[in-house]
């Protein structure tokens, strides 16, 4: 695997472990934001949950990828490749697109009139992570789960502005915001919009996001704040993956509730064969929220893109791609039988993965 190519894991090479348990002590201070923010309630007790990604939107909210942690690692090719999403699924709903004020120009250059600017500051790209996890209440009324950002445990720091970025898309789409310190990305969970929750050991209960919590408490803060019933712990992620520590969308995605998608290498001496192995043991050894036991898709794994790391958004799928029609089709084939209604459609991911992610890991749904 060839993927977090650019990581500057030295950043945190030298941090202690009591250092990384302040991390994630408290929330960020919001209160500067604009946000109108809940504390001492739950979404789950209010009646709201996180949607699932196949139904509807009202948008997709990216930020374009500023200069701080890509600049010498390839920042004009991950822009065109930023860029090209955003393009593309403006093709099927609204795009936000979050500029930071100093890149105002070439945005404009790179990106199609039909997508909106907001410029506001941010120190990296990935909205999926820092942006914010939209609800939806009984009453159909849109709020923010708060889950805590600290950089993937302060590996690219500063990232006081990504910290606050949650709050400050809050404020801008007027949605109340329910504020959490645990420390949770967006690409560490998956919901089926029915109560079920998957992510993994590795991410949720590494010792640079929530080291003084228990499984169980991780696992109760999930279900509070996601308004989920049911959630479904995978050992590992994806090796290599220093950045972000096994996110559970680069190696699993949900095509409806009760299917999942999971990347399959049968090559015994790939480091990810015994993990791929045991996630898709776990995964049909248990049962969803409902009391469904789950369909599991094989996603052919390739060398040098993460194709689960696609994104649905209005009547299509966009996916990342190695460019290499040999290495790409069998994974496009797989995802044009899981998704007939909508069109799957390729696009360069190579920088994205270099730099530690995919598709899915820069968009971030707007729910209608």
């Amino acid at each position: 695997m060839h993927r977090r190519r650019f990581v500057k894991w030295g950043v945190l090479s030298g941090a202690s472990l009591p250092a990384l348990q302040t991390l994630h002590a408290k929330a960020p201070d919001y209160t500067k934001t604009g946000a109108k923010l809940i504390g001492g309630r739950t979404p789950l007790a209010d009646g709201f949950r996180m949607p699932g990604e196949w139904e509807r939107h009202q948008g997709t909210i990216m930020v374009f990828v500023p200069a701080q942690n890509w600049k010498g690692y390839g920042l004009e090719d991950a822009r065109k490749e930023w860029a090209s999403v955003a393009n593309t699924v403006s093709q099927f709903e609204p795009v936000t697109m979050v500029v930071n004020p100093p890149d105002k120009a070439i945005a404009g250059k790179m990106l199609s009139s039909k997508i909106k600017k907001l410029y506001l500051p941010v120190n990296d790209g990935w909205a999926r992570d820092s942006g914010p996890m939209f609800l939806k209440g009984p009453n159909q009324e849109r709020r923010v789960a708060g889950f805590t950002f600290n950089g993937w445990g302060a590996k690219f720091p500063p990232y006081d502005d990504d910290a606050l970025l949650k709050a400050r898309l809050a404020a801008h789409f007027r949605s109340e915001m329910y504020v959490s310190p645990v420390v949770v990305e967006g690409g560490g969970v998956l919901q089926d919009g029915e109560g079920t929750v998957i992510t993994t050991e590795e991410c949720l209960l590494h010792r640079n996001r929530n080291p003084r919590m228990k499984k169980a408490d991780v696992e109760q803060a999930l279900k509070d704040y996601l308004g989920a019933k049911k959630v479904i712990w995978i050992a590992k992620g994806l090796t290599p993956d220093p950045i972000t520590n096994g996110h559970v969308d680069g190696i699993a995605a949900f095509v409806k509730p009760g299917v999942v998608l999971l990347h399959r290498t049968d090559r015994r001496l790939d480091p990810n064969y015994k993990r791929l192995k045991d996630a898709k043991e776990r995964l049909l050894e248990t049962k969803d929220a409902k009391g469904r036991s789950l369909k599991v898709i094989d996603v052919p794994l390739a060398d040098h893109v993460a194709h689960m790391n696609f994104y649905i958004c209005n009547g299509a799928v966009i996916v990342p791609t190695e460019n290499n029609p040999k290495a790409d089709e069998p994974a496009l084939e797989v995802l044009r039988e899981s998704f007939p209604n909508r069109q799957v459609i390729g696009v360069s991911g190579v920088i994205l993965s270099k730099g530690g992610g995919g598709v899915h890991c820069i968009t971030q749904q707007i729910p209608a």
